[in-house]
């Protein structure tokens, strides 16, 4: 029997993971995820409300990383280089739970039930992150695209890290907000030709 709350926590977690993987998201139950790390029913839900939410323990703990790092990010940052620094800290929360981390984020692709959970957590995160820079002085709808583009960026980087273990997610993270950044240079920046094709005339 596990000998503490966090240690039954983490045994739950990987139980759920792995009959999730071998029988499948819908195929498993909360009964069978507590037999299998050794606990009764009773004590999986004191851990959590649902076998869904099981997949998402770590959510809270991101969340409350990013949204201190950016509060205590030093002035005189912009939006953008403010989530950077605030990713890059709590980078370390997937790093350090790599093999857990990387079949569950294959798991939540292939089971919808998961991938609707997955959405509303990236909302309610994305929104934090938002409401935090509001607090640093950023205008509201710039801080709410701020946090979503800034969130799209961390997912890329993570994903990209999973199929790159060459690559050290730190190293991700600043090559997808280097091409944000490009991205949106070449945004402002019009095409040759484009306004000579605008103003040709329609045959």
């Amino acid at each position: 029997m596990p000998r503490s709350g966090t240690e039954a926590r983490r045994r739950l977690q990987q139980a759920a993971l792995e009959l999730y993987r071998e029988r499948g998201f819908d195929q498993t139950t909360t009964a069978e995820i507590a037999a299998r790390a050794g606990v009764n029913e009773r004590t999986f839900f004191r851990h959590f409300p649902d076998k869904r939410e099981v997949l998402f323990g770590g959510e809270a703990d991101l969340r409350a990383a990013l949204t201190r790092e950016v509060a205590h990010a030093p002035d005189g940052l912009q939006p953008l280089a403010v989530l950077l620094r605030a990713f890059r800290k709590a980078a370390h929360i997937l790093e350090d739970n790599r093999p857990f981390s990387e079949p569950r984020l294959a798991i939540i692709a292939t089971t919808p039930a998961l991938r609707e959970r997955d959405l509303a957590k990236a909302a309610a995160l994305t929104e934090a992150v938002a409401e935090a820079l509001r607090q640093r002085g950023v205008p509201g709808r710039l801080a709410g695209l701020a946090a979503q583009t800034g969130w799209a960026a961390f997912h890329h980087a993570a994903q990209a890290w999973i199929d790159d273990p060459s690559q050290s997610l730190d190293a991700q993270l600043l090559q997808a907000f280097k091409d944000l950044h490009a991205l949106a240079a070449t945004a402002q920046r019009p095409r040759n030709g484009t306004q000579a094709d605008t103003a040709a005339p329609v045959s």
